[in-house]
């Protein structure tokens, strides 16, 4: 055997053997009136954040009557026999549908934890939860600033200046907005932290 090689080899399996990284997944929010431009902005941040290396996700709070699922499939009809989970799967992507059955609705670190490890998780919605907020402003929408009623809110994105400590970016201002998010964004076991001191 070649001098070196045992070593070489050891060395390798040790590496194999190490557990990969695991991911410190953060979390921030969105926040704003409907029809603020919420949807559009994280549209045009996702792809961004993504090219700057980050794996992301995103947790849409929605009215309680929603579906995903079309009335008459066979998933439909499943769930409506009385299923508690349904899961869908193809080639391109998987789905589970679960019915909570007059169980009351998960808290956000409860969905949290449903999620595979990303670096980041933007959150719209869930205006109760302790988390940190970006709102989004659109002057034309003619509603208020939610930034001095809601404590969360750690800063903005705008289409109009803004007198504020709070650090602000031009709804334009893609980076801006990135590096803001990035920021303030929050490690997910804080959140179950500060849910729980709040009671």
């Amino acid at each position: 055997m070649q001098p070196g090689l045992i070593g070489r080899f050891a060395a390798r399996d040790s590496a194999e053997s190490e557990p990969a990284p695991r991911i410190r997944m953060k979390v921030i929010g969105l926040a704003g009136w409907s029809g603020a431009g919420k949807t559009t902005l994280l549209t045009r941040l996702i792809p961004y954040l993504l090219k700057e290396g980050l794996s992301i996700s995103v947790i849409k709070h929605a009215h309680h009557n929603f579906d995903v699922d079309v009335p008459g499939k066979d998933s439909w009809r499943h769930r409506e026999a009385g299923a508690t989970e349904v899961l869908v799967s193809s080639e391109r992507r998987w789905a589970l549908m679960h019915e909570l059955h007059e169980a009351p609705e998960l808290h956000l670190f409860e969905l949290l934890q449903k999620l595979a490890p990303v670096d980041l998780v933007v959150v719209e919605g869930f205006k109760r939860e302790p988390l940190p907020k970006i709102e989004v402003h659109r002057a034309g929408n003619g509603k208020p600033f939610l930034f001095p009623d809601d404590k969360n809110i750690v800063g903005i994105a705008a289409d109009i200046a803004v007198e504020t400590r709070l650090p602000v970016a031009h709804l334009d201002d893609i980076s801006a907005i990135a590096k803001l998010m990035q920021r303030a964004a929050m490690p997910v076991e804080e959140i179950d932290t500060l849910r729980a001191v709040r009671g």
